[in-house]
């Protein structure tokens, strides 16, 4: 084992070195999948994997502050997911108010919500919102907390904001289908004043986005990963970094 560990780390210490500095990306976007997949395939249950998955996050940001990214979006939770059993949804928000509060607390990271919380309990929302409101003045990486979100759901809510600004200017529907933008929706985003993520990953060996950043992705590199969340490691990541920075970017010019 301690020979495996040797050559683990000099493989590790050699994608490092080998990466460009000024190909690292400045947003990742993750989704982190795979969690009950991995809880099954050890025998144990979901909300296991959900916690071992929480876990792995606190580890994952450092990987990602070390190399120089600006800013990290976590897809924690679905709005397709607030459809799952009650107990399951339940324990899984629990685990994640949990990990919020637990990234709050390291004072390393601003963290910023990406998702509509109107969709959740209550106290569960005002739980977040108060752990991510004492974050405010950190001047570290940005981490956005991904939950209640859904591509779909983001892009509707932008237009339904869109409308009621115009509607309070006093501006008709007409006037205002004449003169939107690409630029408009984007401004009405939860993502608003940052960048477009550079960078996907997801874990767990599905090939899909599932409706994860559906506007802001439009130039983005994917990198799909066969390792379940709680397993990924940080030579994953480098892997992955070292894959966008051997792409050619064109952004489609």
């Amino acid at each position: 084992m301690g020979q495996w560990n040797l050559l683990y780390d000099l493989y590790e210490r050699r994608i490092r070195a080998d990466l460009d500095s000024s190909a690292i990306p400045r947003h990742v976007g993750v989704i982190l999948d795979g969690n009950r997949r991995w809880a099954k395939s050890i025998g144990t249950t979901a909300s296991h994997g959900h916690r071992a998955g929480a876990g792995k996050i606190s580890e994952f940001l450092q990987w990602a502050d070390e190399v120089g990214v600006e800013i990290v979006t976590l897809w924690m939770l679905s709005t397709d997911n607030l459809g799952r059993d009650e107990g399951e949804l339940n324990e899984l928000l629990r685990i994640i108010a949990d990990a919020v509060a637990s990234l709050a607390a390291t004072e390393r990271w601003r963290l910023s919500v990406v998702g509509d919380l109107e969709l959740l309990p209550g106290e569960i929302a005002e739980e977040i919102r108060r752990h991510v409101d004492s974050t405010a003045t950190v001047s570290g990486m940005t981490v956005n907390i991904a939950v209640s979100y859904g591509g779909r759901h983001e892009i509707a809510s932008a237009v339904r904001s869109l409308m009621k600004e115009a509607a309070a200017q006093g501006r008709t529907l007409e006037d205002l289908a004449e003169t939107l933008t690409d630029e408009d929706i984007t401004d009405h985003l939860y993502t608003k004043g940052q960048p477009d993520p550079d960078l996907v990953i997801r874990t767990s060996g599905e090939q899909r986005l599932s409706g994860f950043m559906l506007w802001q992705s439009v130039h983005s590199e994917f990198y799909f990963c066969e390792a379940y969340w709680p397993d990924f490691r940080r030579v994953d990541f480098l892997r992955a970094l070292r894959s966008y920075a051997q792409r050619e970017r064109r952004l489609g010019r």
